[in-house]
């Protein structure tokens, strides 16, 4: 697995790390962020001095970036950045550091990370400064696209914003388009023409579809998918919140789960995919002994160095299910200051100036991964992703945002596992979530 995408790989995964630290980050220093307000982040801040806590590693194509754009901003504005790259291991290491004086100014994360350390516990800085800011003539949030920051999911109980976004990551079902051109003229934009495509490909002696059995968030996938397809963003988390369960009882909730029962049973997956061991399902898919993947966006990057001779990267969205409007998936990379953080002005300009056109193009065609901005170019692998994002009418996060500590690993993923690996139907898989769900809220409040 590429560096790049590590971090991500399961995004569900550190999701699980996140909130499991996020209760010891409830626990203190709260009282210390209430007296955090938006500052005017516009006068010199010559000889100031900013320590960030990075994400990247190294060698990294995002550090990269990222270390140019430092150097940049040092020479412009007189600044001084230490830095220290410490790798997906950032976050875990500002929850205590959030409960003592000596915390980072700024630092950066996935949103599944920061949101529940720093974001909604009431510790980091308001930027309502940064959205404001100009660069190359525009406001940084004129150029974050509308639809990534309309549902508030970068805003605290007080209505600021405390994270700002510089890059983004999606997921589509990534073929060939080299061996499959058929699917890049006319990809299935429904249910019915992506089993026809299914039924096409296996009668044709390959393998439908590769999955690593054993990545829980990759598996889940499905399920959510069909769900929003049916419902429309934002139905899952409702269909989690529900106390009572009787969410699931909605016919349009097994009917998602039975279109994930259709592939299973159809045998569209690819033979030994309920006992692969990431990576290897994803491997002989880049090799061709698979015709598609459901996978994120990073997929191009992690598997360039094994895949066949002339691969060419391409993609198309989850088909349609009923008439709902079809929305992309959308996680974000970015920037929060924590309250504590003593050096305000400079972390926020930071913040802000990566969101410039020059490293958000470098982000696009050198790191290869997805710009917040919707005007920088891409990498031509990503750029079906892309494509699918600029069109979408609405975005949804992985698992549609489900944050609710202990859920998605021990209530949700147990159980989706069950159904994508063939060890549960659909109408059981139902059944189990509704109890579980149940006893989960009444154990949590």
């Amino acid at each position: 697995m590429g560096k790049t995408a590590r971090h991500l790989r399961p995004l569900a995964a550190l999701l699980g790390a996140a909130l499991a630290l996020s209760t010891t980050a409830c626990g203190g220093a709260t009282d210390a962020s209430s007296a955090a307000e938006a500052v005017d982040i516009s006068g010199s801040i010559s000889g100031q001095t900013i320590n960030y806590w990075s994400m990247w590693k190294d060698g990294e194509p995002q550090q990269k970036v990222i270390a140019t754009a430092i150097a940049d901003f040092e020479k412009e504005t007189g600044a001084k950045v230490s830095v220290q790259w410490q790798g997906r291991s950032n976050t875990e290491k500002l929850v205590p550091a959030l409960n003592t004086n000596n915390v980072p100014d700024l630092v950066d994360g996935t949103l599944a990370k920061l949101a529940p350390v720093i974001g909604e516990t009431g510790q980091a800085s308001p930027l309502t400064s940064v959205y404001s800011y100009e660069l190359d003539g525009k406001t940084v949030s004129s150029v974050i696209p509308e639809k990534f920051t309309s549902n508030g999911v970068f805003k605290g109980e007080d209505g600021q914003p405390w994270m700002v976004p510089y890059s983004i990551s999606s997921d589509g079902i990534w073929f060939d388009a080299a061996k499959h051109p058929e699917l890049k003229a006319t990809p299935p934009a429904t249910w019915d023409e992506f089993i026809e495509v299914l039924d096409k490909l296996k009668a044709g002696g390959t393998a439908p579809i590769a999955a690593d059995g054993d990545i829980a968030g990759y598996n889940s996938t499905w399920f959510v998918t069909s769900l929003l397809r049916l419902k429309g963003a934002g139905s899952f988390k409702a269909l989690a919140e529900d106390k009572s369960g009787a969410g699931w009882d909605d016919p349009a909730v097994l009917e998602a789960a039975q279109k994930v029962e259709t592939l299973v049973k159809g045998g569209y997956l690819n033979s030994g995919y309920n006992a692969s061991k990431f990576p290897a399902q994803q491997q002989l898919w880049a090799n061709g002994d698979a015709a598609l993947i459901l996978n994120g966006s990073w997929t191009p990057t992690e598997t360039g160095s094994y895949a066949a001779p002339g691969f060419e990267y391409s993609s198309f969205q989850f088909p349609a299910i009923g008439d709902k409007p079809a929305s992309a998936r959308v996680d974000f990379i970015g920037f929060a200051v924590p309250a504590k953080s003593k050096n305000q002005v400079p972390a926020q300009r930071l913040a802000a100036y990566l969101l410039g056109a020059k490293y958000q193009d470098a982000l696009g065609t050198d790191a290869k991964v997805l710009p917040v901005r919707q005007d920088a170019p891409v990498d031509p692998a990503v750029a079906s992703v892309k494509a699918a994002i600029d069109a979408a009418p609405a975005t949804h996060l992985q698992n549609d945002g489900v944050t609710f500590p202990g859920y998605t690993e021990k209530v949700f993923f147990p159980r989706s596992d069950e159904l994508f690996l063939g060890k549960t139907t659909a109408s059981e898989f139902v059944a189990k979530m509704k109890e579980a769900q149940i006893q989960y809220w009444k154990d949590n409040g």
